[in-house]
């Protein structure tokens, strides 16, 4: 093992070019112990080792091998390490060395598709860890914290979408309503549902029809003026959201929705009010962030007041 050890050393010094000497300048040793090493009449310590590594644009495990497939640099190795393990560290490890060849011009084609390719399956891993908590967070009692059950329900919803799976979620609360028809949640959701795919003439109807039956939830009327936003009946859209503000909402819904109404209107000075009153409330709160990002929002129309 020794002699293998020692023999790749050697390999992978040459391999970038350096000589004795500069390795030993980087690897803050003498020429003399790297040469040790070499020889295999010392070894270095096992803090060492993820410098050499480090150093050759290899892995730890690459030092102990028989053999090595020649790669162009350390981030194809990690690449290749992350494609065996599938371990998120593996892939930050891998994105980081890419991260540094990107700031420095360095990618090959290889390299700039390698780099799609970590990050693609990245993507998949998270998408399924996506919905395996999301199911987890909907299967809870909905009575034990009714505000953060529906956020949940509503970022399931949302990431069904965006997965282009819209049909299946549009048919599991249509079979929600049918179960529990006294739920305002389920039509709630189905109306959000209908929203995103732009059908907004049936989303109004059955926002008409649900809020007779659930006159004192606020979500209803937000709903409305959403609905009635993208159908330009702007005057209804505002009174919609007037009554949900009446009632009370959960995070100044009403506020975010007359911003964006008066946004379409063109009257960008009411606009930028309902945002800072907004932005105020949050702060008063001790959101802190998420009144920076409104006022934020609001400051971006100051060229159009």
């Amino acid at each position: 093992m020794n002699k293998i050890f020692s023999y790749n050393l050697k390999k992978f010094r040459l391999a970038k070019g350096l000589t004795q000497e500069q390795a030993a300048e980087r690897l803050n040793v003498n020429a003399q112990t790297v040469s040790r090493w070499e020889c295999g009449n010392t070894l270095p310590d096992a803090l060492t080792l993820p410098v050499i590594a480090s150093l050759y644009e290899v892995t730890v495990d690459d030092l102990y091998r028989k053999s090595n497939t020649a790669y162009d640099n350390f981030a194809q190795r990690l690449a290749s390490v992350y494609e065996k393990s599938r371990d998120p560290e593996d892939f930050m490890r891998c994105r980081a060395e890419y991260e540094k060849l990107i700031k420095n011009g360095e990618l090959s084609t290889e390299d700039k598709w390698l780099y799609a390719w970590i990050h693609m399956y990245m993507m998949n891993y998270c998408r399924d860890i996506a919905l395996e908590w999301y199911d987890k967070a909907v299967s809870d009692d909905p009575n034990d914290d009714p505000e953060n059950y529906q956020l949940a329900t509503m970022q399931r919803m949302w990431m069904y979408f965006l997965l282009k799976r819209e049909d299946e979620i549009i048919s599991e609360l249509e079979e929600k309503i049918k179960a529990a028809p006294d739920n305002p949640r389920n039509a709630d959701n189905l109306i959000i549902a209908l929203i995103w795919q732009e059908k907004y003439d049936e989303a109004y109807s059955l926002f008409r029809e649900s809020v007779e039956k659930f006159p004192e939830d606020w979500r209803m009327y937000i709903h409305g003026g959403d609905i009635c936003k993208a159908l330009k009946k702007y005057d209804e859209a505002l009174g919609f959201y007037d009554k949900a503000g009446e009632i009370g909402t959960f995070f100044c819904d009403e506020f975010d929705g007359r911003a964006n109404l008066y946004k379409d209107m063109g009257e960008f000075g009411k606009a930028y009010d309902e945002y800072m009153k907004m932005a105020e409330i949050y702060r008063q709160r001790g959101f802190d962030v998420e009144a920076e990002m409104i006022e934020k929002s609001a400051l971006e129309l100051e060229d159009k007041l």
